[in-house]
């Protein structure tokens, strides 16, 4: 159950690297290299085309999201993906996930983005109802090698 105390919401910063590492391990079920995930991460949040934003609650990050913007020519202008999309499991189904994605949708608007995309990895077949529940369609294929 979640605190009385609504989560903060707000966007990630230099200070957060640790815990967006962990976040992102835990998503990915994998180890990263320390080094080369800092290197990203912090290129990234210097980016005015990506915006990150963590969950935070008495001090703990329980939750990250990333917009990833870019221009597209089939959509004549700026389009965002959600790259990373992390609830800590002690918090799911408790509409963190919808207060992450109104953050996203609201900077997404701000930065006049055409379109809101996310892709999800098969094997997690139950973020294909989430994600129709935050007001997304299943629309498109992905393919990758």
């Amino acid at each position: 159950m979640m605190p009385t105390q609504p989560p903060t919401i707000r966007k990630a910063g230099p200070d957060d690297l640790e815990a967006v590492y962990q976040m992102i391990s835990a998503l990915s079920n994998k180890t990263f290299d320390r080094e080369d995930f800092s290197q990203v991460y912090t290129r990234n949040i210097s980016s005015p085309d990506c915006f990150y934003c963590i969950a935070e609650l008495e001090h703990k990050a329980i939750g990250f999201i990333s917009l990833h913007i870019q221009q597209l020519l089939h959509h004549c202008g700026p389009v965002g993906e959600i790259q990373e999309f992390y609830i800590d499991p002690d918090y799911r189904g408790k509409g963190l996930g919808k207060l992450l994605m109104n953050e996203i949708k609201s900077y997404a608007t701000a930065q006049g983005v055409k379109s809101l995309e996310v892709a999800s990895n098969k094997r997690r077949e139950e973020n294909v109802a989430v994600y129709e529940r935050l007001g997304f369609q299943l629309s498109h294929n992905k393919f990758t090698r």
